[in-house]
């Protein structure tokens, strides 16, 4: 009976009640703040099959790249986050005493976090929140993530904005992800995709339940038919997962791809070296997102030295250079989310100019087929300055100069 009243409540008021308990509940940080001497400790989605899930498993990455060796613990379980095909990992406690603790979840979130993790886990650390958000304004309930943390890193300068400007925020540094594991695709062809060898691939990716409003795939969609109409040589993939959690919106998408004969949707779960395959065998990446924090799907993709379109806006513009990272201009326009994840009043994101985008698609098309571009080295200057100037231990992490 509770949890069915539970779930009928409006999702807003179950997210107040839920982290309001939790702020209320998690264990409180030290003061002053601890100078972060000791274990190195990271916690975070560590199996989640979403985009937090990746990030993380990029920050352990590239703590490793730097000759450190992170304590990790995953809390994709304990905080109901939605794993991958091989289920969450045990929680492995955070080892106690002084150090660095590293809590990759987002703003709200994070009380949570620190109440799964312990009062023995968090005393004597420096904790550091490692955030990720697409919009210039934050929510009002990550506030309650401020005192969480003696300091933010986020991914990108967009990110950081967005932090600052929120009263309160503790100090925010600019800490990028490596692109780790470097992608290496399986050795598969077009042909095990079913896709023709000799037609233009235009793929594009994303999480359903990431908000189909921000990703836009409908807007993918229709800048395909603008530029190729419904030429059989001109296919656009669409690869994503989670349809069935991401509400009636995704019906209107599933409509307008089946109402294209060049439009494909590939649903089916895919490992990350056969998505690196599919990746290596389009012939360029699309996001006209609304929004983005980071954009992984649009680094890796310029990694494996395929072009990429994208909407020149948000997070992506901290890696989108050279003439094969093509920026579709935008507008700015109220952010209006019917998942109601990015329903803010007052946010505003951007509207891609499908025109623009279409004419970037047609260009690249028409190019001789082997002239892909150089891939981009996406190894961090950061991370690797980190060994050169002898400051590969958890103390060296938390005071080393990286940009903010």
């Amino acid at each position: 009976m509770i949890r069915r009243i539970w779930t009928l409540l409006p999702r807003k008021l179950r997210r107040e009640a839920l982290f309001g308990a939790m702020a209320a509940l998690a264990p409180r940080i030290d003061r002053p703040e601890p100078d972060g001497q000791g274990v190195l400790a990271v916690a975070g989605y560590f199996s989640a099959a979403t985009g937090l899930g990746a990030a993380t498993r990029r920050l352990a990455a590239g703590l490793r790249e730097a000759g450190l060796a992170p304590h990790e613990a995953d809390l994709t379980g304990p905080l109901r986050q939605r794993a991958g095909p091989e289920g969450a990992r045990p929680l492995q406690p955070v080892p106690e005493g002084p150090g660095t603790l590293l809590v990759h979840v987002n703003g709200p979130m994070l009380p949570w976090a620190l109440k799964v993790l312990g009062k023995r886990a968090v005393a004597g650390k420096r904790v550091v929140a490692v955030w990720n958000w697409e919009l210039p304004l934050l929510p009002a309930d990550w506030h309650r993530g401020f005192r969480c943390c003696h300091e933010i890193w986020v991914g990108t300068a967009f990110v950081a904005e967005a932090c600052r400007a929120a009263p309160g925020c503790p100090p925010v540094r600019v800490v990028p992800y490596p692109i780790l594991p470097r992608p290496a695709p399986a050795a598969m062809t077009r042909a095990d995709f079913g896709l023709p060898e000799e037609a233009f691939v235009t793929l594009t990716v994303f999480d359903a339940t990431s908000s189909l409003a921000r990703k836009n795939p409908l807007g993918a969609i229709e800048a395909h038919r603008r530029a190729f109409g419904d030429r059989p040589d001109r296919i656009l993939v669409i690869k994503t997962h989670a349809t069935a959690d991401a509400g009636p919106g995704w019906a209107k998408v599933a409509a307008a791809a089946a109402a294209r004969p060049n439009v494909r949707v590939m649903e089916q779960h895919l490992s990350r070296p056969a998505l690196w395959a599919l990746m290596a065998t389009a012939d360029c990446l699309l996001s006209l997102h609304r929004a983005e924090g980071y954009g992984f799907a649009m680094a890796e993709a310029m990694v494996l030295g395929r072009p990429v379109v994208a909407t020149g806006w948000s997070g992506n513009l901290d890696f989108m250079h050279g003439p094969d990272a093509v920026l579709v201009p935008c507008s700015l326009v109220p952010a209006e989310d019917p998942q109601e994840i990015y329903d803010i009043p007052g946010a505003r994101w951007a509207e891609p100019d499908l025109d623009a985008a279409a004419a970037a698609l047609q260009a690249l098309a028409e190019r001789p087929r082997n002239r892909y571009p150089v891939p981009v080295d996406f190894s961090l200057p950061a991370y690797r300055s980190l060994l050169r100037q002898g400051k590969n231990t958890p103390e060296g992490l938390a005071q080393a100069g990286l940009p903010r």
